[in-house]
């Protein structure tokens, strides 16, 4: 056996160490996942790792389009990338005065192409 389909994949089973509130944003290494509901110490909950959800931001204007990067030690995005790990794309533009962008989780990425 090569593959075998498991399930969509829109989320996945998580089991925390410590109790994770609900959009909270977890990272897996590599991987983001928000939690959609409280998960307890030591519970099987799940992640969402798809979708568009609204999450707090830096200051600063976004727009629709751009890859966001996750600042786990402010717990918001970002469009700086150094130091933080892609957690998706902006849907909609964001004004530097706003609170929270809209994003796309775990978006597609492709670095720009240069010739």
């Amino acid at each position: 056996m090569i593959a075998r389909y498991v399930h969509e994949g829109k989320s996945l089973d998580y089991r925390p160490s410590e109790a994770v509130a609900a959009g909270e944003v977890i990272v897996l290494e590599s991987l983001v996942g928000i939690a959609r509901l409280d998960i307890a110490s030591d519970t099987l909950g799940s992640l969402a790792v798809t979708g568009v959800f609204e999450v707090a931001k830096a200051s600063g204007e976004i727009s629709a389009g751009v890859p966001l990067y996750w600042d786990a030690k402010n717990k918001n995005v970002t469009t700086a990338a150094a130091g933080n790990i892609y957690i998706g794309k902006a849907v909609a533009s964001a004004a530097s005065a706003d609170a929270t962008v809209h994003l796309l989780l775990n978006a597609p990425y492709v670095a720009a192409v240069t010739a």
